[in-house]
């Protein structure tokens, strides 16, 4: 058999951004629709170290995709993403692998995205100030992804680690490091939540009026965003699959009656609204969803065999 390899730095040239929002909001729509085959996620855990996410996924039309990615905190320590993850591919009609890629980059790329698309789908129109908390990997991701569906022109960047917010604000002319959350979040527009804390990073009382809230962040048991948020804001979700108990859903939602949330892919159906008022506190929580790494695979994948990127190997 022959499989293609691409490698992180392939997957990053190949993965058009616009493309992937429109690829993803088509994802998201299936998802809502039933259309999507994804068992639950699944988790092998490793005491005092971290855990191994199985994430497999198919659709009529795309590949068949499987995605394993660990989540080791301390990697840091030696050098490596706390995030490391594995994308393969294999033919809907024979069951054979097709390709093999870095999924690191498509786990980081498609995150921001899809938080970036809630953004576009429900942030007030006007909105020009955003703040980022969190200057690692998701901050970097979503400085790239969310001034692409708004015309931001102030962005403040905040993070435990000043010198890394210093490092990731200089990689934007509007961007600036702002020394503590609250003076970011405080008069902001869009706040996107991009770290790794096991307890809120947000008080309620520092948002403004109509603010839209991205919360990407998987620290179970806990979690970076506010339960009064999650309770009195207008919650949208890429599955109710995200109000189940870790690994399949997310922490901050397990209490939370799922009638409460609204998907994306309803919203995008039209079946439910989105955001109603200028006034009104709206809040997006990933759980990160197998359907948007296919998404993201197998568009590289189809770029990569028109350009003959990537390396084939034979098994």
């Amino acid at each position: 058999m022959d499989i293609l390899v691409l490698s992180e730095a392939e997957v990053r040239q190949l993965l058009d951004p616009d493309a992937l929002l429109d690829a993803l909001a088509t994802e998201f729509v299936a998802l809502t629709r039933g259309e999507t085959a994804a068992p639950a996620r699944n988790e092998v855990s490793v005491p005092d170290a971290g855990f191994l996410l199985g994430m497999p996924a198919w659709r009529p039309g795309q590949p068949i995709g499987v995605k394993l990615v660990s989540v080791f905190h301390e990697n840091h320590r030696l050098g490596l993403p706390g995030h490391l993850a594995l994308m393969c591919l294999f033919d809907p009609a024979t069951g054979a692998p097709v390709a093999v890629m870095d999924g690191t980059a498509i786990t980081a790329i498609r995150t921001a995205a899809a938080a970036a698309l809630s953004v576009r789908m429900l942030a007030r129109p006007d909105a020009r100030v955003l703040a980022i908390l969190g200057a690692g990997v998701q901050g970097r991701e979503h400085l790239a992804f969310v001034p692409r569906v708004r015309e931001v022109t102030e962005i403040r960047v905040a993070s435990l680690y000043p010198e890394d917010a210093e490092r990731l604000a200089g990689q934007d002319p509007r961007a600036r490091m702002v020394p503590e959350f609250e003076v970011a979040v405080r008069g902001a527009d869009v706040v996107c939540l991009c770290t790794t804390a096991a307890e809120p990073v947000v008080q309620p009382d520092w948002l403004s009026e109509g603010v839209h809230v991205t919360s990407v962040g998987y620290m179970p048991p806990g979690g970076e965003l506010h339960p009064d948020l999650v309770r009195r804001g207008h919650l949208f979700v890429e599955t109710r699959l995200a109000f189940e108990p870790t690994p399949v859903g997310c922490a901050e939602l397990e209490d939370v009656e799922p009638a409460l949330g609204t998907e994306l892919g309803e919203v995008l159906l039209g079946q439910k609204p989105g955001r109603r008022d200028a006034r009104e506190l709206t809040v997006y929580k990933a759980m990160g969803h197998a359907a948007e790494d296919l998404a993201a695979a197998a568009l590289v994948l189809r770029r990569a065999q028109q350009v003959g990127a990537g390396q084939t190997i034979s098994l």
